[in-house]
């Protein structure tokens, strides 16, 4: 792990986040299997925006010590899928959200949070397995998750499956999670090239997922700035928008509403084969009064 910055300056004030989400079916797809949330906690989970369809607002009126947000891309086809990305989402909110004491009375840097967010994507694993064998007409559903928790000065990743996080800070991009694809797998195993792997039957073949055959949900710290912005996707973008495109309309955006809408557009132009869903945010400092 990264160690601790070196001269973090101030936490972003709540009105100082700009941060935007959104989920489109696409131009091919009948269903959207995508869901997303954004939320703020404050010894509660205050959602912000989501796609889930009856998620609680519930509102704290403390101070918020973490940001969060999620995306969830649910395989399996029609019912199944839209079923796992949301079964996941509420699993994930719920238990964080009932963790909360973790970020008060701990270190958030300890290991101790690590383990949380693992055990958070483990048990939402095991939630769609059982929901799985217990209805036929779910049988095979699963999905992936990304989930980016903010604790300033720290981002925490937790990855499961191909949905993405970029940080584009001083005007370079990055994406920060690793694919758990078999055409990753082949391109770190230097079996095939990264181009052939990428336009293989491979690349959309899930290596890990939530409720697939495999789960590894993988943890990653990184440090924080109000330089920073932040974008997590689903392959709906990635698969029509390339990194350099996705570059240009982050290092112009005016707002993350804006930049959202942006690179739907770009991805519906460009043909919009699979459900689309993108979440940006970044600190945006105000003048003192």
């Amino acid at each position: 792990m990264t160690d601790t910055p070196a001269a973090a300056s101030r936490k972003p004030l709540d009105e100082e986040i700009d941060v935007w989400g959104l989920t489109h079916v696409g131009k091919v797809r009948q269903t959207n299997e995508d869901h997303f949330l954004i939320g703020s906690l404050k010894k509660q989970l205050e959602v912000k925006v989501t796609s889930l369809p009856s998620t609680h607002q519930l509102v704290g009126g403390d101070e918020r010590i973490a940001f969060l947000a999620m995306i969830a891309d649910g395989v399996g086809g029609r019912m199944a899928g839209e079923e796992a990305s949301r079964m996941t989402l509420e699993e994930v909110a719920q238990y964080v959200t009932q963790s909360t004491n973790a970020y008060y009375q701990g270190d958030p840097e300890a290991e101790e949070f690590i383990d949380l967010l693992q055990e958070a994507a483990l048990r939402s694993h095991e939630r769609i397995r059982e929901r799985a064998k217990a209805d036929d007409g779910l049988r095979g559903m699963a999905t992936t998750l990304t989930v980016f928790i903010g604790v300033w000065p720290w981002v925490y990743l937790l990855q499961v499956g191909d949905s993405r996080y970029y940080l584009y800070a001083h005007g370079k991009l990055t994406q920060v999670t690793r694919d758990q694809t078999m055409a990753q797998e082949l391109v770190d195993q230097g079996v095939m090239t990264r181009s052939a792997a990428f336009a293989s039957r491979w690349a959309n073949v899930l290596s890990s997922s939530i409720g697939g055959e495999q789960t590894a949900p993988v943890v990653t710290r990184i440090p924080n700035s109000w330089e920073n912005i932040h974008l997590l996707c689903s392959d709906g973008l990635t698969k029509h928008v390339s990194d350099e495109r996705i570059a240009e309309r982050l290092s112009q955006m005016s707002s993350a509403r804006q930049a959202c809408e942006a690179l739907l557009q770009d991805a519906l132009d460009d043909g919009g084969t699979d459900n689309i869903t993108i979440i940006v945010g970044r600190s945006v400092q105000q003048a003192p009064p």
